[in-house]
């Protein structure tokens, strides 16, 4: 049952874009915005959704073709938010900066080193001032509630469920619809001071937003002509100016993928083992946007540029003691060997060879998959140089 609160003039509250950020920023959020549920483009974004899931575009990621009876007919429920919530009226939208300062990943690396997307290198100090995985996760799951508790002391009861990608909403959808910045044209959601690296966390809510706030217009798209992001992406995903086919990206292909990778892409995915930054590091948005300063997610170090010797040694038990709480556990043990095997090739790192000829022999078919393909590649690399 939805609980109605009532205010000091007997009239039901309403949400105001001005407490949503107030709240945010005190929770620890970079920023904030509020939309009214359903947001003005809901049917837009919900025929786009589902078009491009109904293309095969979303790959195997089957959490994204959820129906409303389950069946793959009908209305999708990450489509729109009032088909998993009918009471939900509005949507506040938090954004926490992940900008580190630290190197891109289109800069010179040192031989023999990957790429973790920036985000997974998050991190804090527990009371000990040792420095351990951070999970973004929870780390925003924890500042909506925090928001929402305060919520409750100013405005009474009321409906309310958050999200840190994990529930079935879209969340950049809504960030839009909030004012938070725009989609650009690589399809992240572009902040216009603190660009793109950004965590969204999403708490949605059974008040309505005050007048003032729902007349306010979505921020312009300030992507322009500019189409670095499309002729940098080294695997075509971006198929078009806001137009991504998951199948081939490299952050899809590392992370959600857990089979065998093509061939045809396992080149193009370069040096990266767990994610990608490459179309966000040569946005332009983002040569400016200010230096995140949030304790909780603090970048490890030891992750920016890591040796592929190093990730390549360590043992399920290593793994799990470097990785656990850390978004780069999702990939799994053995998909992040999958993962390494292709960089290794890509790379040249002939002082992992014999990795990859332990890993040809795995049971795990998209382990062995790539580590014959790099082998392989390996070979060819020193064909062509003996020829040259």
């Amino acid at each position: 049952m939805i609980l109605t609160a009532q205010g000091s003039s007997g009239e039901a509250p309403s949400l105001s874009r001005k407490m949503a950020q107030t709240l945010a920023l005190e929770a620890g959020f970079s920023e904030a915005g509020v939309t009214a549920v359903p947001q003005d483009t809901a049917e837009r974004d919900a025929e786009r959704f589902e078009q491009w899931v109904r293309a095969g575009k979303a790959g195997t990621m089957q959490y994204l073709k959820r129906t409303e009876e389950g069946t793959g007919e009908g209305r999708m429920i990450r489509s729109r938010i009032g088909l998993a919530f009918p009471w939900a009226k509005s949507a506040i939208v938090c954004f926490s900066n992940y900008e580190s300062g630290q190197p891109r990943s289109i800069n010179p690396a040192a031989e023999g080193t990957g790429w973790i997307a920036r985000y997974a290198w998050s991190s804090r100090r527990d009371a000990s001032g040792v420095q351990r995985p951070s999970d973004y996760h929870k780390v925003l799951k924890k500042r909506l509630q925090v928001i929402e508790a305060r919520m409750r002391v100013k405005l009474g009861e009321f409906e309310a469920r958050g999200f840190v990608d994990t529930g079935p909403v879209v969340e950049r959808s809504i960030a839009t619809a909030a004012g938070i910045g725009w989609t650009g044209k690589n399809t992240c959601l572009i902040h216009p001071k603190l660009g793109s690296f950004g965590f969204l966390a999403v708490l949605l809510t059974s008040l309505p937003v005050e007048e003032e706030t729902a007349q306010l217009k979505p921020l312009p798209d300030r992507c322009g002509t500019c189409t670095r992001c499309l002729d940098a992406c080294p695997t075509g995903a971006l198929i078009a100016p806001y137009q991504m086919d998951a199948r081939r990206c490299i952050a899809y292909l590392t992370i959600e993928h857990r089979d065998v990778i093509e061939p045809e892409l396992m080149e193009g995915m370069g040096r990266q083992v767990f994610g990608c930054d490459i179309c966000q590091d040569v946005c332009p948005w983002n040569r400016k946007a200010p230096i995140g300063s949030d304790a909780e997610l603090l970048p490890r170090t030891e992750l920016v540029n890591p040796a592929l010797e190093w990730l390549a040694e360590m043992d399920e038990e290593t793994f799990e003691k470097h990785f656990n709480g850390s978004p780069v556990r999702r990939a799994g043990f053995n998909g992040l060997r999958r993962n390494l095997a292709i960089a290794i090739a890509n790379s040249g790192a002939h002082s992992s060879i014999d990795w990859l000829r332990k890993w040809q022999q795995s049971t795990d078919a998209g382990l062995r998959t790539a580590a014959q393909w790099a082998l392989a590649r390996l070979q060819q690399k020193d064909g062509t140089s003996r020829s040259e």
